[in-house]
């Protein structure tokens, strides 16, 4: 239930105030309103032995990183080899995605 209300507040959003994206005002929709929101980045493929001050070194050469978290194992402690990365702004977001996709 909670799922449903939080995706109907992110539409109402994205209806009520709508994104620019290239000089260019998009329409409301579900994908807009989550592009909207996108400085933080989903990063995988990671090895095992990164750790969050790793991640964040790696980086923090497209703009200023807030926060840099390796996802770890609730048991052993050990990295599941994925982690998130989050931007102060969405362009540094976008720049740190097209440099390291790959």
């Amino acid at each position: 239930m909670a799922f449903y209300n939080k995706i109907g507040s992110l539409m109402r959003q994205s209806i009520s105030h709508n994104c620019v994206s290239n000089g260019q005002v998009t329409g409301p929709s579900m994908f807009n309103a989550v592009r909207c929101m996108s400085s933080k980045l989903f990063i995988g493929g990671l090895s095992y032995q990164t750790d969050d001050h790793s991640l964040k070194e790696a980086f923090s050469g497209f703009g200023d990183v807030t926060e840099a978290r390796v996802v770890t194992d609730r048991e052993s402690g050990r990295s599941r080899g994925f982690g998130f990365v989050n931007y102060t702004s969405d362009d540094s977001a976008i720049e740190a995605m097209k440099a390291m996709d790959g």
